[in-house]
């Protein structure tokens, strides 16, 4: 019988680096895991979907980078094309997540921290996935 309890990631897919965040098996927190240098399409969804398996990751939380306005721009295409990608290597449930203000928000709790400019760049990605994986962990309470 498969356990009612397992891990949520989340990616924030930017240019050059993905932000990976990670739940914990009761889907209540949220924790970075890593920011990963971009490659390829195929080598980046070769690399999550082995980070899929090693944690045992049954839904990937993918934050949609919408326009302030709500409309889609060409990120939010660049997100959907890169996701057709991963499905192929993985069967893990795949669910974007308005990610509207999660980079901004990230930023500033790195500045509020005293983050240095250079640091700010090797983790901002991966606290912007953590956000996102929080937000819709709040959102959804798995597990009520």
């Amino acid at each position: 019988m498969e356990s009612a309890y397992y891990k949520t990631m989340a990616l924030d897919l930017g240019e050059r680096r993905i932000g990976i965040a990670l739940s914990d098996l009761m889907g209540i927190i949220a924790s970075g895991l890593e920011t990963y240098e971009r490659k390829s399409i195929n080598q980046d969804c070769e690399y999550i979907s082995k980070l899929i398996t090693k944690y045992g990751v049954k839904e990937v939380v993918v934050g949609l980078p919408k326009n302030m306005d709500g409309t889609s721009g060409e990120r939010v295409d660049k997100t959907y094309a890169f996701c057709e990608v991963l499905k192929t290597y993985t069967n893990a449930k795949i669910v974007f997540y308005d990610e509207r203000l999660t980079t901004v928000a990230a930023e500033k709790l790195l500045i509020s921290a005293d983050v240095s400019r250079q640091k700010r760049k090797t983790v901002i990605d991966k606290l912007a996935a953590t956000i996102i994986l929080q937000d819709y962990l709040n959102f959804n309470q798995r597990g009520k």
